[in-house]
């Protein structure tokens, strides 16, 4: 036991020492002359890399009427190119041992390679040559476009949960593009072509609106050389828009949304209320969020866990969730699904009843002291995967934050106030600002 106790206390210290002294990835960053951005993460515990080139240009960024075109291009960027045949790329990275993707967001599209780290010219000759060299046809058209609509099929229309979360979303955003979903509106993508995948793609894939970020075994210097000979050399679009979306204006009543599908086998309420992201400079409001969430709904100590599950036996499950990594405004969401005999109702109303009482009452010193350090230690843990350094810049770098945002962040997250979090609650979970879903199983018999 005394054994065990001494362990106890050096992890303590160790994560302790780590707040004190500060998490610091050794970052290197630049720009080529034609404006693409490049961010090198340097890690030589293991000779691999990951190399991603990340387009600021996601869903959100779509020409009205053509949703799932940002996604639709991602599928059509691994056929052919004038340099090579279709599905060779990734044949080429598997047959060097490594492994590639792509995946679109609301604010971002990106493509991975994760590689031996002596396979790093080959990758960069690759991804170079489909940033201008992508040869489509018509037939490639209507392959694609069945596969991205049997991907609809199978991750939305036959998933109830799913098309909620899209109405949740659809009723949340009245004017802004992250009310329409990433894979698209299925009649919109069923008319989607080839001119709509070229015109996105001679618009935002060009070198002045990409990051390329290198992380793991690399030198930065090398990395440079190789990124001037292949990305320096292609030109930046001169005509690259800027990047204005339409805003939300003030909601100032509740909204409402009942879902019901014969195929729904557990109910559940969802809410979600507009909230700020991170900005630039200014990440403590969305930090403070982050913790809110953890406290309210992160696991099962959380406050609706013991409130909702424990105490009163309402739910069998509740949870909260934010992320404050988008260009624009985000949510901040709830979740509870209700034991069986409970009804919505009261399941709402109970959830509504822990969140005023968590805003009387405050945070608790001690939970906020243990989620703390579970963050620093999860942020250090993921210091030991390229993938998961990588994209946390991908993805920082995408929505307006800067190198030096993301490496102050875990620095900030330990500077939030309990008192501070109580505020941004009150600012946030007001219920004029909220959307209220309640999702149900349909009874009717159909004919």
């Amino acid at each position: 036991m005394n054994r065990l106790l001494s362990c106890i206390a050096g992890l303590v210290l160790a994560a302790s020492t780590l707040s004190a002294e500060g998490i610091n990835d050794a970052v290197t960053s630049f720009e080529l002359d034609n404006g693409m951005q490049v961010v090198v993460v340097e890690d030589h515990r293991a000779p691999v890399l990951q190399h991603m080139v990340w387009y600021k240009a996601g869903s959100a960024d779509e020409p009205k009427g053509s949703s799932g075109v940002a996604h639709f291009l991602e599928h059509l960027l691994f056929k052919a190119t004038d340099k090579m045949e279709a599905g060779e790329f990734s044949a080429t990275v598997a047959a060097n041992g490594g492994q590639d993707n792509a995946f679109t967001s609301y604010d971002y599209t990106a493509y991975f390679q994760r590689v031996a780290a002596d396979r790093l010219e080959l990758m960069m000759q690759m991804e170079s040559d489909r940033m201008v060299n992508i040869r489509l046809t018509e037939d490639n058209i209507a392959t694609e476009r069945d596969v991205i609509l049997e991907e609809r099929n199978m991750r939305v229309e036959n998933n109830p949960r799913s098309l909620f979360s899209e109405q949740m979303g659809a009723v949340q955003y009245f004017n802004h593009r992250y009310g329409v979903p990433i894979i698209g509106w299925k009649h919109e993508m069923e008319e989607l072509g080839l001119e709509d995948a070229l015109a996105f793609y001679r618009t935002y894939y060009a070198p002045n609106n990409a990051i390329l970020i290198v992380s793991g075994d690399v030198d930065p210097a090398e990395v440079r050389r190789l990124a001037e000979q292949y990305y320096g050399v292609i030109p930046a679009n001169p005509d690259l828009p800027e990047r204005i979306r339409t805003q939300e204006p003030p909601q100032t009543a509740a909204r409402r949304i009942t879902f019901k599908d014969t195929r729904v086998a557990q109910p559940y309420v969802s809410r979600s209320y507009l909230a700020p992201e991170r900005d630039s400079g200014a990440q403590e409001k969305a930090a403070a969020l982050v913790l809110l969430a953890e406290i309210l709904g992160g696991g099962t100590t959380s406050y609706l866990t013991e409130r909702l599950q424990f105490d009163s036996d309402i739910a069998v499950y509740s949870a909260a969730f934010y992320s404050g990594t988008s260009l624009d405004d985000t949510t901040f969401d709830l979740i509870v699904v209700p034991k069986d005999g409970v009804t919505l109702e009261d399941a709402e109303q109970a959830m509504d009843q822990a969140l005023a009482d968590f805003i009387r009452d405050g945070v608790d010193p001690e939970q906020l002291d243990r989620i703390k350090m579970q963050m620093r230690a999860a942020q250090i843990y993921a210091r030991d995967n390229v993938d998961s350094i990588a994209n946390r810049y991908g993805r920082a770098l995408t929505t307006g934050l800067t190198v030096e945002d993301e490496q102050a962040w875990p620095d900030v997250l330990q500077a939030v106030t309990g008192d501070e979090i109580v505020a941004v609650a009150r600012e946030v979970l007001r219920p004029e600002a909220s959307v209220t879903g309640w999702l149900m199983r349909d009874e009717r018999v159909t004919q």
